[in-house]
C-alpha cells in the first residue's frame, strides 16, 4: 500500500517526527559508558508512553523477526547494525551504537535512526561508517522531490556508500510510512535513476542508508532478530522520514538546536 496523507496528516506527522527526533537526542546524551541497553530501552518506553505516542515495535512479528520484538527501541551496537534487540549488556567505550525509534502519534507514524560512538574513545574505522551513512542519507534527500523516481533516491544513497569504499547489501531499505510503519514504496540503498515510482506531494519516505566495514552480508543472531555482519565488522546505520512536498523534501525527525545554556 502507498498512502498520501493529507494537509491534517501531515501536520500530526510533524509532531511525530519531532517526538522521535527528541526521544533519540535524548536517549543519545544519556547513553554513557556502562549504560545498560535494557536502561535505553526502559527510557524509550517511558518517553513514549508520556507523550501518549504508541510503539511501533513492541508487538512487531514480521516473517523476518522471531515473534513480536517486545521491546520499544532497537540498540545495535558495534557488528551488530539492525533490528538490535535490547538486551542486557553494559555499554563499553569506543562502542559505536546505533538507536533505531519508530512511534506513532495521533496515528501517524515517524522512523528515524542515529549511530554515535560512546565514550572518548573514537575510532576512525567507525567516525568514517557514521559520515557515510549521514552523507548518503543527506544524498538521497537532496534527491526527493514530486516527480522524482523512486530509482533517483536509490542511486544517490548507493553512489556516496559506494564512493566511501563499502559494499551496498540490499536485503533492506528504506520505505514508505504513514497510518503503519512499513508501507510501499521500497527504497533500496542502491538502483537506477529513473526507475521506479514517481514521488507526489504527501508521501512519507523513511530512508534508511547502513553498511558494514568490509561485508554485505547479514547474519541474524541467536535472539532471532538482531542482524549482524558476517564478519564481525562494525556497522552504522542512519535514517530520517521526510515528507515530499510541493517543492522538495521536509524532514519530519531533524532533531531541534538547542541553545546552550550560559
Amino acid at each position: 500500500m502507498i498512502e498520501i496523507l493529507n494537509p491534517a496528516q501531515l501536520l500530526r506527522a510533524r509532531d511525530t517526527g519531532a517526538l522521535v527526533a527528541e526521544i533519540l537526542q535524548s536517549l543519545k546524551s544519556r547513553s554513557t559508558v556502562g549504560t545498560n541497553l535494557l536502561e535505553i530501552d526502559g527510557w524509550a518506553r517511558q518517553m513514549i508512553i508520556e507523550a501518549g505516542a504508541v510503539s511501533c515495535y513492541v508487538d512487531y512479528a514480521p516473517s523476518f523477526g522471531r515473534g513480536p520484538f517486545g521491546h520499544y527501541i532497537c540498540t545495535s551496537v558495534n557488528d551488530a547494525v539492525l533490528h538490535g534487540r535490547p538486551y542486557d549488556y553494559q555499554l563499553a567505550d569506543g562502542d559505536l551504537l546505533s538507536l533505531d525509534l519508530a512511534v506513532s502519534l495521533g496515528g501517524v507514524v515517524a522512523d528515524s535512526a542515529i549511530s554515535f560512538v560512546v565514550g572518548g574513545t573514537r575510532p576512525p574505522e567507525s567516525l568514517a561508517l557514521i559520515d557515510a551513512t549521514e552523507r548518503a542519507l543527506a544524498a538521497g534527500i537532496a534527491a526527493a522531490g514530486p516527480d522524482a523516481r523512486i530509482g533517483d533516491l536509490s542511486h544517490a544513497i548507493g553512489s556516496v556508500l559506494r564512493a566511501a569504499g563499502y559494499s551496498v547489501n540490499t536485503e533492506f531499505g528504506g520505505h514508505g510510512v504513514g497510518s503503519t510503519m512499513h508501507q510501499d514504496p521500497h527504497v533500496s540503498n542502491t538502483g537506477r535513476p529513473g526507475r521506479g515510482y514517481r514521488l507526489r506531494p504527501g508521501l512519507l519516505l523513511a530512508l534508511e542508508p547502513w553498511v558494514m566495514a568490509d561485508t554485505a552480508t547479514l547474519v541474524t543472531d541467536a535472539d532471532g532478530w538482531t542482524l549482524r555482519s558476517v564478519t564481525g565488522c562494525r556497522t552504522a546505520h542512519s535514517e530520517h522520514t521526510i515528507a515530499i512536498t510541493d517543492d522538495g523534501a521536509e524532514i519530519l525527525t531533524r532533531p531541534v538546536a538547542v541553545a546552550p545554556v550560559n
